[in-house]
C-alpha cells in the first residue's frame, strides 16, 4: 500500500477534472451494477506511464463532446478493496494497472490494458477513448 501523502496529487489530478473517486468495494459494485448508461473507469497508479500517458490521455477524452455518464478511477495499490472489485467486472482481461475500462449498460466494451499504455502518448490514448466514446456514448 502506498502512503496517502504520495498518492493524493495523482488521484487529486483526474478527481480534480471530474472524475468520481471510488474508494470501496460497495462504491464499486454500485456503479458498474447499474444497466443503464455508460462509465468509464481508470485503475490509476503510481507509475511513470500512469502520469505521462494515461491520467493526461483520460482527461483529455473527457473534454471530448461525446463522453460517459460517469468518469471514475480507483487506485491502485490505495483502495485494495475498490480495485479488486473492478477488476472482477473487467474480466476476463488479466489485473493491470494503469488500466481504462468503458462500461455500456452494464457491460465491458472498450479496454486498455497497460501495455496499450506504455509507450503511447497521451493524445493517442485519448483519440482512442474519443473513438471509444463516439461509439458507445
Amino acid at each position: 500500500m502506498y502512503p496517502v501523502e504520495l498518492t493524493t496529487p495523482m488521484s487529486k489530478e483526474l478527481t480534480d477534472n471530474g472524475f468520481e473517486g471510488l474508494t470501496t468495494a460497495e462504491a464499486v459494485k454500485e456503479v458498474l451494477s447499474t444497466k443503464e448508461g455508460t462509465v468509464l473507469v481508470v485503475i490509476n497508479s503510481v507509475c511513470g506511464c500512469a502520469a505521462g500517458n494515461a491520467r493526461p490521455g483520460v482527461i483529455q477524452a473527457a473534454q471530448h463532446d461525446k463522453k460517459p455518464n460517469r468518469l471514475t478511477t480507483v487506485f491502485a495499490g490505495v483502495d485494495k478493496e475498490a480495485v479488486n472489485t473492478a477488476r472482477e467486472f473487467m474480466m476476463p482481461y488479466p489485473p493491470s494497472s494503469p488500466c481504462v475500462a468503458l462500461f455500456k449498460e452494464g457491460k465491458l466494451v472498450h479496454f486498455l490494458e497497460r501495455h496499450h499504455i506504455e509507450g503511447s502518448s497521451a493524445e493517442m490514448i485519448s483519440a482512442n477513448l474519443k473513438m471509444a466514446f463516439d461509439h458507445y456514448c
